[in-house]
């Protein structure tokens, strides 16, 4: 039997949401400062602050390294919620293995943000590289612009295990007089192409302008990657294929085989209570227009959080939904 919400704690106005009569302090961790995790906090935090008690405050974090610190924080209690990306590859945090050196099982979520994302290898034209086997054959010094493998950056790892799938080992790259030069944050992978810090770049957020303006100016080369890639990396991080489609670049004359680094989950912990958990699933389904007004200024196919958001879709997690949020999507018909 599902666990009941407390009407004492939870009570619902004329219009059907939530009013909360208890005082809560809330501490989120977002992303960096500046991307898309600290405005999709920003939202939270206003929208839960309008249904919580008198008194109500919250904090938004941001991170030094990669997003295994927002996680290891949730974990051991210290922060309350979290957003994290890939979704494909954070299922696996619960039991461990991989990146997530110890299990995490405590993780809970309360509902994914679709976000349409890819990860690609694109290189300078002066190399004449347009496959992995030309990489292979030719083993270019190529300088790879990347976000750092330190065990914080999912990013990082992902490009790793992206290179090795593709027989392009860290070894096998500095064998060849080659480097990987990194940093965490994606936008700063591409200020080092534009500064000539690096001749190649393996990066996600496909969809911004730091990407277009590369490819579409002829300053990089998208290069496919291959199938039996692919299907390893969706065996071993449970990453699918995600075509990048013809025109997705005004220079792009075919759709382009890439591994897809798609949707955000937000996370918190199973030991928050059923009340406060509903109330956030509530929020993040009921006012979700008030995140998507800041996108739809974006083209769909280029918009850094994919809209409109679909109640039954951000109901489906990878991560076990918490209990409070299961109530929520089941009472409003989502599940």
């Amino acid at each position: 039997m599902a666990p009941s919400l407390n009407p004492e704690v939870l009570q619902v106005d004329e219009d059907g949401s939530p009013r909360l009569t208890h005082s809560y302090m809330l501490n989120l961790v977002g992303d960096w400062g500046g991307a898309n995790f600290h405005r999709i906090c920003a939202w939270l935090t206003q929208e839960f602050c309008d249904r919580a008690g008198p008194g109500s405050r919250t904090s938004i974090m941001s991170l030094r390294d990669g997003g295994m610190d927002a996680l290891i924080q949730l974990e051991q209690g210290t922060a309350d919620v979290a957003i994290a990306t890939p979704t494909g590859l954070i299922k696996h945090a619960r039991i461990g293995g991989g990146i997530f050196q110890r299990p995490m099982p405590h993780l809970r979520a309360l509902a994914v943000l679709p976000q349409n994302d890819r990860m690609v290898l694109a290189i300078d034209p002066k190399y004449g590289v347009k496959t992995f086997e030309d990489i292979r054959r030719l083993q270019p010094a190529l300088r790879i612009a990347t976000s750092t493998n330190d065990g914080t950056n999912f990013i990082g790892y992902v490009a790793d295990q992206f290179m090795e799938a593709h027989g392009i080992s860290k070894q096998t790259l500095e064998s060849w007089k080659g480097e990987y030069v990194t940093a965490h944050r994606p936008e700063q992978c591409t200020t080092m192409i534009v500064n000539g810090q690096a001749d190649a770049l393996l990066q996600e957020a496909i969809m911004t302008p730091w990407w277009r303006d590369l490819v579409e100016a002829d300053k990089l080369v998208p290069l496919p990657a291959e199938t039996q890639a692919l299907e390893k990396l969706h065996s071993s991080l449970g990453l699918a294929t995600n075509l990048l489609p013809k025109g997705f670049w005004n220079n792009l004359s075919e759709e382009l085989p890439a591994l897809d680094f798609s949707d955000f989950v937000i996370l918190v912990r199973d030991d928050m209570s059923l009340e406060l958990a509903y109330t956030l699933a509530w929020c993040l389904v009921e006012t979700r227009h008030m995140i998507e007004a800041q996108f739809k200024h974006i083209p769909q196919m280029r918009s850094p959080l994919s809209y409109p958001l679909i109640p039954e879709k951000m109901a489906l997690s990878p991560v076990q939904l918490h209990d409070g949020a299961h109530s929520y999507y089941s009472q409003a018909g989502h599940l």
